[in-house]
């Protein structure tokens, strides 16, 4: 068994990492800047110490000695008008981080990036080698890419023992993004239109961090891995979500020209990420070398609208 330390284990998909590493036997460190809210991590046995990850000298201690690390933690905020919590933690913290890493000498380490560095792929499933340098829909995005190919790649390539990930669209029970209050909006019929075209990769956040485990097991140094979930339009999505709970989807779609008008007078950053955008990503090679296997959008979507129904205290109809 090995020893391994988690940035943004309180966090959803990091979370996830962290009980699926315990869960198979590993030992765990994990840094929070208040232990107190990680003692659900406590109590299954993680070793949780106060750290930060823009604080590079809390890291060493806790690191010091693993055998891998897994830099999960990130700054996700769409609608942000300002950029430098994005800069101080996407890109500072990874830098702090990985410096870690490279200053311990920890024999390898898993960074958590995101398909959202290509931003809006306008209908493309893209691969891993696809060269995207801006404009970014968000800061989110912007910031992402900085840390993914300014801070990781060129670490890498001076000889840093790192696996990148980049997950799609996440989902499950706990999820703290935009996508679970849409769809609480919607089993609370408060969802009045969804936009057309928008289309994501969706994985359950199960799915998510079982491929960060194998991205430490089986994961070659220096690749890089999109380990998005398939792909479906929010139609798509919200159909496959009338047929589980026999709620009917909204009716309106809205055109991206209508959003983007909006999102144009308004200045919303929140309207320009959903208006006919597409973040599309092949999981190609990650099911051939990680053996990565999401599940379908339907049975990942059936257990999430079972789990926010429970908590509504509405009859799941179906």
């Amino acid at each position: 068994m090995a020893k391994y330390f988690v940035t943004g284990a309180t966090g959803f998909i990091g979370g996830r990492v962290t009980r699926q590493l315990v869960g198979a036997g590993h030992d765990v460190v994990a840094i929070a800047r208040s232990p107190e809210s990680a003692r659900d991590l406590e109590s299954i046995g993680v070793d949780v110490r106060r750290g930060d990850i823009t604080n590079p000298d809390s890291l060493r201690g806790p690191m010091a000695g693993v055998d891998g690390v897994f830099h999960i933690a990130g700054w996700y905020k769409i609608g942000s008008k300002d950029p430098s919590e994005g800069e101080r933690i996407n890109v500072a913290g990874t830098r702090n981080v990985l410096s870690a890493m490279k200053e311990l000498r920890v024999p390898k380490g898993v960074y958590t990036s995101t398909l959202a560095v290509f931003s809006d792929t306008h209908g493309q499933l893209v691969d891993e080698t696809y060269g995207y340098r801006g404009p970014w829909l968000t800061e989110y995005d912007r910031t992402k890419w900085i840390a993914h190919y300014e801070i990781a790649e060129p670490m890498i390539r001076a000889g840093l023992p790192l696996v990148v990930v980049q997950p799609g669209v996440n989902y499950g029970p706990g999820d703290t993004s935009e996508i679970r209050p849409t769809f609480v909006r919607y089993l609370q019929g408060k969802l009045r239109a969804i936009p057309k075209r928008t289309a994501y990769c969706w994985a359950h956040v199960e799915d998510t961090a079982r491929a960060h485990v194998l991205a430490m097991e089986r994961g070659r140094v220096g690749e890089t891995y999109i380990i998005a979930g398939p792909p479906h339009t929010l139609i798509e999505a919200f159909d496959l979500a009338a047929r589980i709970t026999g709620i009917p989807a909204p009716r309106f779609h809205a055109s991206p020209g209508f959003l983007r008008a909006i999102a144009a007078l308004s200045r919303s950053e929140r309207l320009r990420d959903v208006a006919g955008v597409t973040y599309l990503g092949n999981n190609a090679k990650a099911r051939r070398e990680l053996g990565f296997d999401p599940r379908p959008l339907e049975d990942g979507l059936r257990e999430t609208l079972q789990h926010e129904m429970r908590l509504l205290g509405k009859e799941f109809l179906k």
